[in-house]
Formats: C-alpha cells, sequence, structure tokens
C-alpha cells in the first residue's frame, strides 16, 4: 500500500506566523509511514528553515500546487481561502482550526469540494482529546503576551516597589473570564507583581482562579452559565444586568483591564460598555483578548488601539502568531495527537463512529455533518 501523503502549505492570511507542522512532528508522522510535503518557505515566518523539515524527512515542493498535487490530507494553522480550497485534491481531507461559525463561506467552498474537513476547534473537550486542543495552546499564548502587552503600555509599575523616594503601591489588575487565556493572564500577571482580581460567570472556576494567585469577584447567578466542556453560555438578563453592574465596579477600581470572554469559544459577548470606560481612572487600559471574537468592549477596534477619553483600548488580533515558534510546536504537536490517534500502519482511518472524529468533522462528501455550522448556514 503506498504511503498518504499530508501536505503543509505556506500560511497566506496577513500577519499568519505560524506553521502548521514543525520538523519534530514531521519526524513522527514519517516514522509512522506518512509522506510529508512541505512547500518551500511554509516554516519561514516562524524562522524554521527549509533544510530543518528536509532533514526530518519531509518532501520540499517549490510551490503550493506541487506540495498538493497527490495529498490525501492537508494541515493547516487557519481556514483556508476559496482559491485555496479550489487548489486542493477533491474529496481530500482537511485538518485545521476553521472556526467555522466564524467562516461560513469557507465551509460553504470545502463542502462543495467533497472535502472531509476537521476543525481542531471543534475536538470534543473531553480527557482522550486534551492533547489535541489547539484552542487552549494558543489561548495560553494570548493569555500571556496579554498581560506582557498591559505591562509594557501601562503608564505605571505592575510590582510593589519600595524605594528610598517611598513605596509604590502595585498595579491592580482586572481579568475579566477564567479560561486558559484568562488564568495564563492572571499567572503572568501575578508573577510580575501586579494585585489581580478575576471574574467568571462560572462559579465552579474560582478555586482555579484563586490557585493561580487572584481575588475572585462574581454574582450568585440565577441560571447555570456553564455550558460544559468548559465553555461559557449566555447569561439571562437579570444575570446580566447584575454582571454589568459588578463590571462596571471592578473596571473603575483597575489600572488594567484583561478580558478573555468567549461564548462557546468563539464569539465575544460585549461585556464593557462606554459607560464603563467613561468611569475608569485617567491612564488605564483595556487588553481585549476577545478581539478574534469582535471583542468584549463595546469600543475596540479589533486590530487596533483606540484612546477614548484618558482610557487606551488594545485590541490586539492573533497573538499566537507574536510567538510563531512556540506557537507553531504546539499547532503541530496537536495536530500529530490527532492523527496519531486514527493512524494504522501509516494512514489515516476515518473511524465514523468515533467520538472525537465525529465531533471535529464539519463536512464529509459533500454535506456539512457539523450541527451547529449546518444550522448558521441554513438561517
Amino acid at each position: 500500500m503506498h504511503s498518504m501523503r499530508l501536505a503543509v502549505l505556506k500560511e497566506t492570511r496577513d500577519g499568519e506566523t505560524r506553521v502548521a507542522l514543525v520538523p519534530e512532528t514531521v519526524k513522527k508522522l514519517v516514522d509512522a509511514g506518512y509522506q510529508v510535503a512541505v512547500e518551500q518557505g511554509a516554516g519561514a515566518g516562524a524562522s524554521i528553515a527549509d533544510e530543518s523539515f528536509a532533514r526530518a524527512g519531509a518532501v520540499i515542493e517549490p510551490n503550493s500546487s506541487l506540495a498538493l498535487a497527490g495529498a490525501e490530507m492537508v494541515l493547516r494553522i487557519g481556514a483556508p481561502s476559496d482559491a485555496e480550497i479550489a487548489a486542493m485534491p477533491e474529496g481530500c481531507m482537511l485538518l485545521a482550526g476553521l472556526l467555522p461559525l466564524r467562516n461560513l463561506d469557507a465551509v460553504r467552498a470545502l463542502r462543495d469540494r467533497r472535502i472531509t474537513a476537521f476543525s481542531t476547534d471543534a475536538i470534543p473537550r473531553i480527557t482522550r482529546a486534551q492533547a489535541m486542543d489547539t484552542l487552549s495552546s494558543m489561548a495560553n499564548i494570548a493569555g500571556y503576551r496579554g498581560a506582557l502587552l498591559a505591562a509594557a503600555e501601562l503608564p505605571r509599575y505592575f510590582p510593589m516597589f519600595m524605594t528610598a523616594a517611598g513605596t509604590i503601591l502595585p498595579a491592580r489588575i482586572f481579568v475579566i473570564g477564567a479560561g486558559v487565556a484568562g488564568l495564563q493572564a492572571i499567572a503572568t500577571a501575578r508573577r510580575l507583581g501586579a494585585n489581580v482580581v478575576a471574574t467568571d460567570v462560572r462559579p465552579e472556576v474560582k478555586e482555579q482562579i484563586e490557585s493561580v494567585g487572584a481575588k475572585w469577584v462574581g454574582i450568585e447567578l440565577k441560571r447555570s452559565a456553564s455550558a460544559g466542556g468548559g465553555y461559557a453560555r449566555e447569561l439571562s438578563d437579570e444575570d446580566r444586568a447584575r454582571q454589568q453592574e459588578l463590571l462596571g465596579d471592578q473596571c473603575a477600581l483597575a489600572d488594567a483591564v484583561i478580558s478573555t470572554a468567549l461564548i462557546g469559544g468563539t464569539f465575544a459577548p460585549k461585556l464593557i460598555s462606554a459607560a464603563t470606560v467613561a468611569r475608569m481612572k485617567p491612564g488605564s487600559l483595556i487588553v481585549d483578548l476577545a478581539a478574534d471574537g469582535g471583542g468584549n468592549c463595546e469600543l475596540s477596534r479589533p486590530g487596533r488601539t483606540v484612546q477614548h477619553g484618558a482610557v487606551r483600548i488594545l485590541a490586539p488580533l492573533n497573538l499566537p502568531a507574536s510567538m510563531p515558534g512556540d506557537a507553531s510546536t504546539l499547532w503541530s504537536r496537536n495536530l500529530h495527537a490527532f492523527i496519531a490517534a486514527f493512524t494504522k500502519e501509516g494512514r489515516f482511518h476515518l473511524l465514523m463512529d468515533d467520538e472525537i472524529l465525529h465531533g471535529a468533522m464539519i463536512t464529509h462528501q459533500g454535506e456539512v455533518t457539523h450541527a451547529a455550522t449546518r444550522e448558521a448556514l441554513e438561517r
């Protein structure tokens, strides 16, 4: 039986510096019996030379067309463009972070090309799939970078400083959302010496917030806001009004606010109103880490920094791409864990009744198989 060919292309989205596989993982896949084709320069943004891929056993192809020739699975970071989908072999497989609800046009194109597409962000959050979780890997980086951004941009110290001229009190940081990004932002801000307060609509994370050194603040909810699998759901109107009050009070006390809240891991609820920003201290700032999902602050402009009165609002996009070497390594390991789970004799096997495979599958044989995406397309 011929070995299965996997293709890794140079990412084309603006500002995307990551690559889907790194040499460490290429070697493991080649050893498992796969052929790995890497487009020339695919790793350049992450400072990975073609020679490193070649030494790991990859075939270096001069362009994307040759890399895709004969490929049975394409590995990527984000959703491909229509032109890239059109260039893929019809009926092949795709493994990427598609975020299908944000990229419905790509889903339609994949369906029409009869591509079996797996989205890493749709992998069920079960114990067996933890090593495949790209959302957590990338959120970890975003939380870390977000805290560093806040420290670099805030016009005052994070830690307490005791000097001959007297004591400077530590900065007060308010973190909204305690998923992976929020917890990493807390831990990083604490390591820098800040006084950190955090909130989340899921009361079960209070212990996690406290375990990384922050003080938990929250409201008693009338209805659970946990959607399972580590996700949050939208609040009832009554709970939302009480949460707004809490957020307003905490933002007014903070020197910097780091917001990381997403509903179902996809869309950012608008939690910080213009009225809340108006209550904040002069010289304070907001780092909106939910900018990729539209932003948690109604004044955020994704990809830009805006000044509102005496408050600055940073809304960085694709923070993992600011640490492309480590981000690519983690992504690559996540993809390898997924492929390895369904590999037998150097081939990827479609075990359609497997919970992980079934959950991650977005399109197959000309159909949209992922229920939430299908519903969004029908709306």
